[in-house]
């Protein structure tokens, strides 16, 4: 099982480095293809919504199938994807790539937490769903500098063959090594309804829906503009700033596991780090004018901000057993789908503020994002705590 573990794992890295790559992607395929920044970012934007429409059929094969062929067929599907953004001739290919890349992430890391909450201790759920978060976010360090190396040596086509590969070996690996844990006994049949029919998970729900969007928009939308219009900064200077939050997004990951052991509660514990995070949004609102404070502030947001598998753990106490991949890809999507949504809105309220200063529109983007977190916050405060 630990061999299998560690193939989804390494399946989960690539799922983050592919919803991070095209940022560095983006100067050489504007040039070898016309590719212009709406194109890279609709196919972005198709990416996540792919990824998002999936969960339900997700749900619905890892509770009837099991996580090793649904992941291995999916994972095979995104290596398709790669291939096609190899050979591809024009921004069209791109998207259709994205879409089968992103059908092929959709179900890693839900099979990860299935496996976790049908083989292990309810207790370790919420420190071994954060652990495999912050090794997957690894894969966002690994599509920056370490992408962009390996585009100068062997070219943004040769990258991407070798990606393909990869991923294909992932597939391999994951059909060959993952065992599926038991199945549950009793014949008991449920469906999506019967969890949407439940008061106590839609507080969870509701804060899935705001607690992941905000560090994660931020991150891999808006630090570059934010720090090229508002500060002048260079490309290497981006990339530092990225690879700051970057990291604090993962420390976060790790540290939210432990706390919760230490704090004996995931309501609370969920509630103060997300308020601290709209403390962090609420700075970036009211002063995103000193490069220090900003960048301390997006590290803040990026920390605290990685809640979210705590959030799963915490919805994943009041979901029966033989509803467990339905209700985990239930708590993924209402996570994973907000994003894409708020990279649109925010796009919006970007072009439609007159940039005077020129951090007028990001001030209002994170006032917007921030009044979202609070509204969010609102409404877990009237969870129900359970710790397993």
């Amino acid at each position: 099982m630990r061999a299998g573990i560690a193939a989804l794992l390494a399946a989960y890295v690539l799922s983050q480095f592919y919803r991070a790559f095209l940022a560095v992607l983006t100067p050489v395929l504007q040039t070898d293809l016309g590719a212009t920044a709406s194109d890279l970012a609709a196919a972005s934007g198709l990416w996540f919504l792919a990824f998002a429409v999936m969960q339900i059929p997700v749900g619905e094969a890892l509770d009837r199938i099991g996580p090793r062929l649904t992941t291995a067929a999916l994972v095979g599907t995104g290596a398709v994807g790669a291939v096609i953004f190899a050979m591809a001739g024009g921004p069209g290919a791109i998207k259709l790539a994205m879409v089968l890349i992103g059908i092929g992430c959709s179900s890693v890391l839900m099979a990860s937490y299935y496996i976790f909450a049908r083989s292990y201790a309810p207790a370790v759920f919420g420190t071994l769903a954060g652990a495999t978060v912050g090794i997957g976010n690894l894969g966002n360090i690994g599509s920056s500098l370490p992408l962009s190396l390996a585009v100068e040596a062997f070219g943004w086509r040769g990258s991407l063959w070798g990606l393909a590969a990869i991923t294909a070996l992932i597939a391999l690996a994951i059909l060959t090594l993952l065992r599926d844990p038991p199945r549950t006994g009793g014949g008991q049949k449920g469906s999506l309804l019967d969890l949407l029919r439940m008061p106590a998970l839609w507080p969870m729900l509701i804060m899935m829906a705001v607690c992941y969007a905000p560090a994660a928009s931020i991150r891999g939308l808006w630090v570059g503009p934010l720090f090229r219009d508002v500060f002048g900064a260079d490309a290497a200077w981006i990339g530092q700033v990225s690879l700051i939050m970057g990291l604090a997004m993962v420390a976060g990951s790790f540290a939210y596991g432990p706390l919760e052991r230490v704090l004996g509660t995931r309501k609370w514990l969920i509630f103060g780090g997300n308020a601290l995070a709209l403390a962090c949004l609420t700075g970036l609102w009211l002063s995103p004018q000193s490069p220090a404070l900003t960048i301390a502030l997006l590290a803040g947001l990026g920390f605290a901000g990685a809640s979210f598998p705590m959030v799963i753990a915490h919805g994943r106490a009041f979901i029966p057993a033989h509803l467990t991949g339905r209700g985990v890809t239930l708590l993924n999507l209402f996570g994973i789908a907000p994003v894409g949504l708020l990279q649109l809105v925010t796009g919006r309220i970007h072009a439609s503020t007159a940039p005077d200063p020129a951090s007028a529109p990001y001030a209002t983007i994170f006032g917007f994002i921030a009044l979202m977190l609070a509204a969010g916050l609102v409404v877990y405060a009237f969870s129900q705590d359970r710790t397993d």
